[in-house]
């Protein structure tokens, strides 16, 4: 797992066609399809088929506002953006089926034109934006590139020239870097490329057409830094400083503006804004629909606890959630004790203390069902980072660095680790931090396409998982 990168996806440095694209493009192909569906067969248009496909344009826009035309493909698979792409149009579907009803915006021929638009779209979707990906790179390719340089031969400085360099949709090439460390201090990939001393800069920029002027170097009054911006500012080069966070393992990663003064996040929650609804309304669809399928089986599961064992048949035991507040977690009984204390032992294999039918349950991770009430409640969610036992985190925390960065978030129900093959006892030091460091990337990466994925991997990995007991 990289500790670093530039992620371009969003970036204002983009070529503008490729930004206005990126934005329009998804719904301009989704709202054609429509009329073109309309039109083989033979229905007229009138003022509901505008007003759909209205809405159809802006849901669309909401949906598909990060078409991935613009990744290459070794990093976003065609598979990937296929599954992407059905996911946020099984979305679009979702939301516009109950308007077409309630507006009464359908007969016999319009049915036939919903349903041939519904199953076209995403190939046509496809198909668009492996064109446009191949379009654009040639496109951009052809126009003149903007002339970058690069202040500050560091590890920073080598990560942004890297992805200037090797990103076709950006339009940017670094031409060389300036540094006033000279041999052996400097990185010997990048000597061949340093032109000179930060003091030859503004002349370099004048007479070669710079465009754009990357500073790398420590953010810190020193009076060179403070002479290179004087002598920049006569020229028509734009100046981004670049804020040296290559030191810090960045997890949701962005800049907000509090009255005027900028703050750079460095760690933080995926679960800002409309992230946050987006999370907690599928949190709450899902558990409402499984609770409502499996209401009968958590019946009889409940009721075979009752009969195979002495005990009641839920158990509830002290775990962290968001924030590490303290949360209750239920689960069906599958042991004869009910553990909550300082000292909690974790199951093994052949653990004597597992019933015979909790050793089913556990094994098929039906004993997890209760938890659907805890995500309901707001303490738990359907997808992330597993919560353990109080006691265990008190020991965890002590031994794994960032231990705690995983409860910036709500625990889940199953969780990236998981579905990673970290499932079941956590016995040794390294099996934490593997599943710690898989947990902190769930939350560096977060999508809520990421989250249908695990659910997905989750049935898999029950199927047959060899770590569970």
């Amino acid at each position: 797992m990289r500790r670093y990168s530039f992620n371009s996806s969003h970036s204002t440095l983009e070529v503008p066609v490729v930004n206005l694209l990126r934005k329009i493009l998804g719904p301009i192909v989704i709202v054609t399809n429509l009329f073109v569906c309309i039109a083989i067969f033979g229905q007229q248009v009138d003022d509901k088929i505008i007003s759909v496909a209205a809405n159809v344009f802006l849901l669309a826009l909401l949906t598909f506002d990060e078409m991935h035309f613009y990744l290459m493909f070794p990093h976003y698979p065609l598979l990937q953006a296929t599954i992407d792409i059905m996911l946020k149009w099984s979305i679009i579907i979702a939301c516009m089926l109950p308007i077409i009803f309630v507006t009464k915006t359908y007969n016999e021929t319009f049915v036939n034109i919903l349903i041939s638009w519904i199953i076209i779209t995403p190939s046509a979707l496809v198909i668009v934006q492996v064109l446009a990906r191949k379009l654009l790179k040639g496109s951009i390719a052809k126009r003149a590139s903007r002339n970058a340089i690069i202040i500050g031969a560091n590890q920073l400085g080598d990560e942004l020239f890297h992805t200037l360099n090797t990103d076709p949709y950006l339009g940017i090439k670094v031409t060389c870097f300036f540094d006033d460390r000279t041999g052996e201090r400097l990185p010997a990939k990048l000597h061949g490329i340093i032109q000179g001393g930060i003091n030859d800069v503004p002349q370099y920029v004048r007479d070669y057409n710079i465009n754009m002027v990357y500073i790398c170097l420590p953010i810190n009054p020193q009076p060179r830094i403070s002479r290179l911006f004087d002598a920049l500012r006569d020229t028509t080069a734009s100046i981004y400083l670049v804020p040296d966070t290559i030191l810090f393992d960045l997890i949701q990663s962005r800049i907000d503006i509090i009255n005027g003064i900028p703050l750079i996040s460095v760690c933080d929650t995926p679960f800002f804004g409309t992230r946050s609804l987006v999370k907690r309304g599928s949190d709450i669809l899902i558990a409402i629909l499984f609770l409502v399928l499996l209401a009968p089986v958590m019946g009889l599961i409940a009721a075979g606890i009752r009969l195979t064992s002495p005990g009641p048949a839920l158990f509830k035991q002290r775990r962290y959630g968001l924030d590490g507040e303290e949360i209750k977690v239920y689960k069906f009984r599958t042991m004869s004790v009910m553990e909550d204390g300082d000292h909690v032992m974790q199951a093994k294999k052949d653990d004597q203390r597992i019933t015979p039918f909790g050793r089913f349950l556990r094994k098929t991770s039906l004993d997890e069902l209760p938890q659907l009430v805890n995500v309901l409640k707001g303490c738990m969610s359907i997808v992330g980072p597993r919560p353990h036992a109080v006691a265990h985190n008190e020991l965890f925390r002590k031994v794994v660095k960032n231990y705690m960065i995983r409860y910036k978030v709500k625990p889940g129900i199953t969780g990236w680790a998981q579905v990673n093959g970290f499932r079941g006892e956590t016995n040794t030091v390294d099996k934490i931090k593997a599943r710690v460091e898989y947990d902190i990337d769930y939350l560096r990466n977060w999508s809520i396409f990421l989250d249908f994925w695990i659910i997905l991997k989750t049935f898999k990995v029950l199927l047959g998982d060899k770590h569970a007991f």
